[in-house]
């Protein structure tokens, strides 16, 4: 049984500091690497990242174990650049070595999000997540507080903040008062955590790289993703004149929501099918065969679509604001149907069943596209 130690070093600080290459295969390559990194810079974690990459492969060679050790990293620009270019040194130490399981070692959690890129190529039997100890005493506060304020990210993701944020309290305390200040500050600081903590600057840094290379692919949902997004201004745009009018009701919530959601919910789900049919056609034009969840898709938006417009039309047809679906009398030859009133709960009860039957429309076309049963897309 052959093993893989692999040291995952996400931000590439191995090759920024030495100037090599990544992967670096081999106990005296990566032994030299950590004189490397050593002197580039004692005080990385990198170092200690290495050495406990050495003592596990020592300890597995002791076992009698065909051990092979290396060292991977993200050398790009982006996220997405990165995540690659690890997924590419790993394909290429499995094409070297032929591993049969392989052992990550890391010193961070954001390396640790690299482990299901490695766990797609190959069986990892354990992650090695290196923790350095460091002194709790006075000096060393200081000397982590020196380093944190040397540290260029570190600064302008926190003290930039509250730089700001010390600024603009004193000016809205003077303006409107200490009530709208404190709510105005927590409000920012409210936005800022969960801006952080959701990962939304990662996605936005990723956007630009994601949005040239669906250009320069030729996707048909870029186009699509475009179109979604006006149909949905428009769907809010219509919502809003559609609440301001005066003949539409203002009092309490729930009756303004449903006269918003009844004028917009029409082309937001045109949004939602424009979006979804862009990422079908996505799926359909890069592999032969199409997976059921996109097929599915679009006939799901739809129906949803068409239940809360019945959920909506109800309530402002109960309370009178629009007016009833009125079938007109029809002859045809012998046949007459006389004019019809649709009740609230049978107008309702038509969207619901309209729903219900497009989404099982759906799944049949899915099923049959597929070559699935129907059990089995109503099981997924």
């Amino acid at each position: 049984m052959s093993t893989l130690v692999v040291c995952v070093d996400r931000d590439d600080d191995i090759g920024t500091k030495t100037g090599l290459e990544t992967p670096v295969s081999g106990w005296e390559a990566v032994r030299s690497l950590v004189t490397e990194v050593g002197l580039a810079d004692p005080e990385d974690s990198s170092v200690n990242c290495l050495l406990e990459a050495l003592r596990v492969a020592r300890d597995l060679r002791d076992d009698d174990e065909d051990v092979s050790i290396a060292v991977i990293s993200g050398a790009a620009e982006t996220m997405v650049g990165r995540d690659r270019a690890v997924a590419e040194q790993t394909d290429q130490l499995i094409t070297d070595h032929d591993p049969d399981s392989a052992i990550v070692v890391i010193d961070s959690a954001q390396d640790e999000r690299l482990v299901p890129i490695i766990e797609s190529r190959i069986q990892v039997d354990a992650v090695d997540r290196v923790v350095v100890r460091q002194a709790r005493d006075i000096e060393s506060t200081y000397y982590l507080l020196k380093q944190f304020l040397a540290d260029e990210e570190l600064r302008q993701t926190v003290l930039v903040p509250v730089g700001l944020v010390m600024l603009a309290f004193p000016i809205l305390l003077m303006i409107f008062g200490p009530a709208i200040a404190v709510a105005s500050i927590t409000a920012v600081i409210g936005l800022f955590v969960l801006y952080k903590g959701i990962g939304v600057d990662d996605y936005l840094a990723d956007l630009p790289g994601e949005v040239r290379d669906a250009l320069y692919s030729g996707r048909v949902s870029i186009v699509t993703y475009v179109v979604a997004a006006g149909l949905s201004l428009v769907g809010l745009f219509a919502g809003a004149l559609h609440v301001s009018d005066p003949s539409t009701p203002s009092q309490g919530i729930l009756l303004p929501a449903m006269a918003f959601a009844f004028a917009s919910v029409p082309w937001l789900a045109g949004a939602a099918l424009a979006a979804s049919t862009g990422r079908l056609l996505d799926e359909a034009i890069r592999n032969e065969k199409v997976r059921n969840s996109y097929l599915n898709l679009p006939f799901g938006v739809l129906a949803v679509g068409l239940v809360v417009r019945g959920f909506s039309a109800y309530f402002l047809q109960r309370e009178g604001y629009i007016d009833p679906v009125v079938i007109p009398h029809i002859e045809v030859g012998n046949l007459s149907v006389q004019e019809l009133t649709l009740l609230p709960g049978t107008r309702l009860a038509l969207f619901v069943v309209s729903g219900v039957v497009l989404s099982l429309v759906g799944v049949r076309i899915s099923s049959y596209v597929t070559g699935t049963s129907l059990e089995e897309e109503l099981v997924e």
